[in-house]
């Protein structure tokens, strides 16, 4: 086996606590020594072990000697306290004589620090194999840590010609049941659920993770500038909900509140909430990704206040003709206004087809801060 080999397993191991290290970052570990794993591990929920540790401990059970072995990490090993003690100083103490490290820490406490500390002890140390893979694993840890906001995931379910609705407001379902299942595999991997108050007026959503398995629901939130959204609406069964408004109202906050809402006064823009400072909020309470699923309104004002880093499009092989679209927002004149997005990622989900774009510009930023030489932009 070679090197991608084995950190090609230590992404897999990070991809398998996608929903439960929130919001701590989703790193996977392999320790190996002539050929053979010794151990393996995840990071665990927060307060627990990280994956260092974790395949450490795997290793050392089985009676193995660590001394002179490789670790492949998939993020570089912590080098400070936090809940847990430093990781960098676990891997000195077994005294292994490399670690391959797919994407530098760009938490402001470690960012180097770790690596440095290793390099210090002798240790052998490479940087940057699956770092991509990394990367699309913690966005938003990688954008929280770096530019102090949250990686923002919107989501469209659309036909060919970029409908969501018809005209009446009726949209179930536009897309079939594996693209819909498919979606709830992206709010679990969220932090946030985003929505907005029209949203919750038209629609009555509930907004939760169902038909996977999750050991906590995302916290739902409502953009809604008035404060004008019912007490009786669904959103609220007892799960967390914060409310980002520019009226409060404190008698319905504090009714609200008994029901485990928070209502968040922030700045008005426009007569609208200020939605980058909704996001500098997010990002100063650990939230790393938001999953947006809103409104054509909200959807376009997201766009113009540079808030969306990728989209998440399910496309159904329909044509509605004269119905809603995606997006409500001032007509462009000129071709090079448009928002620019790069695609990625083409998966078929049952009838219908999943497309993933982010803008380039933002993806460049985490490469960056991840010690990697970013991809030029493309058109």
């Amino acid at each position: 086996m070679t090197d991608q080999d084995y950190m090609n397993r230590a992404l897999e191991l990070a991809r398998s606590v996608m929903v439960s290290t929130s919001p701590n970052p989703r790193v996977g570990c392999v320790i190996v020594s002539n050929g053979q794993i010794l151990g393996e591990g995840a990071t665990q929920p927060p307060g627990g072990p990280h994956a260092e540790v974790c395949a450490i401990r795997d290793a050392q059970q089985n009676g193995h000697d660590l001394r002179g072995a490789t670790f492949y990490v998939t993020l570089e090993p912590c080098s400070h306290y936090g809940r847990t003690p430093p990781c960098v100083d676990a891997l000195l103490a077994v005294e292994p004589a490399r670690v391959v490290i797919a994407a530098r820490d760009p938490n402001p406490l470690v960012s180097g620090a770790g690596i440095r500390k290793l390099q210090e002890a002798g240790i052998i140390v490479d940087l940057g194999l699956g770092l991509e893979q990394a990367l699309e694993i913690n966005p938003g840890f990688v954008s929280r840590m770096s530019i102090q906001r949250p990686w923002v995931r919107m989501k469209i379910a659309s036909t060919l010609d970029g409908k969501v609705a018809l005209n009446n407001g009726r949209s179930q379902w536009i897309t079939g049941s594996a693209a819909r299942l498919d979606g709830h595999h992206w709010r679990a991997r969220a932090c946030v659920i985003l929505t907005g108050s029209g949203t919750v007026r038209d629609d009555d959503p509930l907004l939760t993770v169902r038909g996977v398995d999750t050991p906590r629901q995302p916290v739902r939130a409502v953009i809604d500038s008035q404060f004008a959204i019912d007490e009786d609406a669904r959103l609220f069964d007892g799960g967390p909900v914060w409310i980002f408004v520019t009226e409060y109202n404190a008698d319905k906050a504090a009714r609200l509140a008994a029901r485990d809402v928070r209502v968040i006064t922030v700045a008005e823009k426009n007569n609208h909430v200020d939605l980058k400072a909704v996001m500098a909020w997010l990002g100063q309470h650990d939230i790393n990704e938001v999953h947006v699923e809103a409104g054509p309104g909200l959807n376009g004002a997201l766009l113009q206040a540079g808030c969306v880093d990728e989209l998440l499009v399910y496309m159904a092989p329909k044509i509605l003709g004269e119905a809603r679209s995606a997006v409500a927002h001032r007509p462009f004149t000129v071709l090079a206004d448009a928002y620019q997005f790069a695609f990625f990622d083409t998966t078929a989900c049952g009838d219908d087809l999943r497309l993933r774009a982010r803008l380039p510009m933002r993806w460049n930023q985490l490469q960056l801060h991840s010690g990697a030489t970013p991809t030029p932009d493309t058109e």
